[in-house]
């Protein structure tokens, strides 16, 4: 039997940045961001490399209180974050509009992506919608690179990130690059959880959209 090697996107981010440091001017980057916590180390990471805009656009987010909540922190933490305020990162936010969620992701006709755990089918197919979004928003403005915070949570599939955003990126030889990540590594989540503290940035305990949720409440309820 053949065994795949697993692909190791923190060595392509390395390798890229590394290629970057030679440049005398920062490429743009549109930054799908899902929340500040997640957004902390990311930015931290990323600055010093990039002129950086965070796109907030996550219409999974339930319910609208939860969406506000974390826009809101996203939009207070900025301009307290060193790394953030001196880098002029600036941010975007898309409409809220949940229907576009459950439309994309077929939820609600097929039952049984309701009840998959984190990293399913129903995970793989929000994480394609808002990429999506991210890419287009970026082609659309002449951006040099897009990614997203999503790969920074051990609860969020790398690979299946990735493999959307390279296949994004093939749509268009002149659009924007995909800049791959897994976050998570180099103890990336642990510096957001650090940066979290210092801050006191507000940490959600579910993903975002109303099955997480419930997902989410069943297992503290199992726990007790």
């Amino acid at each position: 039997m053949t065994v795949t090697k697993a692909v190791d996107y923190q060595k392509q981010l390395d390798a890229l940045l590394s290629e970057l440091q030679k440049k005398e001017e920062k490429p743009s980057l549109l930054l799908h961001a899902c929340c500040g916590p997640c957004s902390s180390y990311v930015l931290e990471y990323l600055a010093k490399y990039f002129a950086i805009t965070v796109f907030y656009y996550n219409p999974n987010i339930y319910p609208p209180e939860e969406y506000f909540r974390r826009l809101n922190e996203l939009k207070s933490f900025l301009p307290r974050f060193p790394p953030a305020r001196e880098a002029a990162v600036k941010l975007v936010e898309a409409p809220y509009m949940p229907e576009e969620f459950y439309r994309a992701t077929g939820v609600l006709e097929e039952k049984g992506l309701q009840t998959e755990p984190e990293k399913g089918e129903r995970c793989r197919r929000c994480y394609l919608f808002r990429l999506t979004k991210a890419y287009q928003y970026a082609a659309q403005r002449g951006f040099s690179f897009f990614t997203t915070t999503l790969s920074i949570s051990p609860f969020k599939d790398a690979k299946k990130i990735n493999t959307i955003g390279q296949e994004l990126q093939k749509l268009n030889s002149e659009g924007p690059q995909f800049l791959p990540s897994d976050f998570k590594k180099k103890n990336g989540f642990l510096r957001s959880l650090q940066l979290s503290k210092e801050y006191g940035l507000y940490r959600q305990d579910y993903c975002g959209c109303f099955y997480s949720k419930q997902l989410s409440e069943a297992e503290r309820e199992r726990r007790k």
